[in-house]
């Protein structure tokens, strides 16, 4: 059952870890993405499911690029 919930707990590691190494807070993520910070916070807490178009707003409000593989 673990392994089937990886990618889930994959993606709220890789935002929570991205958000921290910018060093910013959810709230200044919310200003620069517009996305609300509630929703931020859910992501991160992996009570929220996040759209790619959603990744995709995160990652380029932390400096980053979404990559997608498959393995």
């Amino acid at each position: 059952e673990w392994d089937s919930l990886e990618p889930e707990y994959q993606i709220v590691r890789a935002i929570l870890e991205s958000r921290k190494e910018t060093g910013i807070t959810q709230k200044q993520l919310a200003e620069i993405t517009g996305i609300n910070q509630a929703d931020i916070s859910r992501y991160e807490n992996g009570s929220g499911n996040p759209s790619l178009k959603t990744l995709k707003r995160l990652a380029e409000g932390m400096g980053k690029t979404l990559e997608i593989r498959f393995l």
